[in-house]
């Protein structure tokens, strides 16, 4: 039996697990690192929770006699994709991230592309006044200097009670999102930008599509550094590598 580790972070994450599970002789585990309160958990073993950094995850990929180690977090989630490369070179054992490519700006989109969150914040001054903020809730504290504008902030759940936000509204949704209700949310709350980062997929592209029709600027924050190593751009490739793996067994 070959078993594998699913570290768990995207929309595609269901999906592979659904896949691998159908693969004779292989045994998955997905983690999930437990950000949101009600997680779509997919099929199979599933965990929740941290792993205590390198040190950790080695020693979980030894007790549980991993195999294959497959990166399937965010692309902004670098600190544990970081975590997985080192650990799986330290356990001896082949890891594959699954990295969807990012979104590419088109004719029409009106971009400004910043490296990180604080930048974003920074393109916003002087250029905004209704700004609609899909990064999570993570990074929230990057704007409340910003007094003189009001957000629309989206998010999976909604934030601690003491936790300082900057002036607007707290929308508590779930992706994937159609293009009819960005383009409602963008009208109704008369929107001027939004501040994404470039996760790529289709789960919360028509927020991209929409300000591309209406003409509304978009702060994109550009993806952190991947570790090196293998990497495919979707599950169906990676179903693909793992059988590869159980054909050489």
């Amino acid at each position: 039996m070959l078993r594998v580790l699913i570290l768990g972070g995207t929309s595609d994450v269901a999906e592979l697990a659904s896949r691998i599970s159908d693969i004779t002789g292989v045994e998955a585990i997905t983690s999930l690192a437990g950000r949101t309160r009600e997680p779509v958990l997919p099929v199979g073993n599933v965990r929740v929770g941290g792993f205590g950094g390198v040190t950790g995850l080695v020693e979980y990929l030894q007790h549980q006699q991993i195999d294959v180690l497959i990166d399937a977090t965010h692309p902004f989630a670098n600190h544990i994709s970081w975590n997985g490369a080192i650990a799986a070179t330290e356990a001896g054992i082949p890891r594959l991230l699954v990295n969807r490519p990012p979104w590419e700006k088109l004719l029409g989109d009106h971009w400004i592309e910043v490296e990180n969150i604080t930048n974003a914040a920074a393109a916003l001054e002087h250029q905004a006044k209704r700004v609609f903020l899909t990064i999570g809730r993570q990074e929230i504290s990057a704007f409340t200097h910003l007094q003189e504008m009001w957000f629309l902030m989206r998010m999976i759940d909604p934030l601690p009670a003491n936790v300082i936000t900057p002036p607007g509204f707290v929308l508590c949704d779930r992706g994937p999102f159609n293009l009819e209700n960005e383009r409602e949310i963008l009208t109704h709350h008369q929107i001027d930008t939004i501040v994404s980062k470039n996760s790529g997929g289709n789960a919360t592209y028509p927020k991209i599509i929409a300000a591309r029709e209406m003409g509304v600027k978009v702060v994109m924050v550009n993806r952190p550094p991947i570790p090196p190593g293998e990497e495919v751009p979707d599950v169906e490739s990676a179903v693909m590598w793992l059988l590869d793996k159980v054909n050489l067994q």
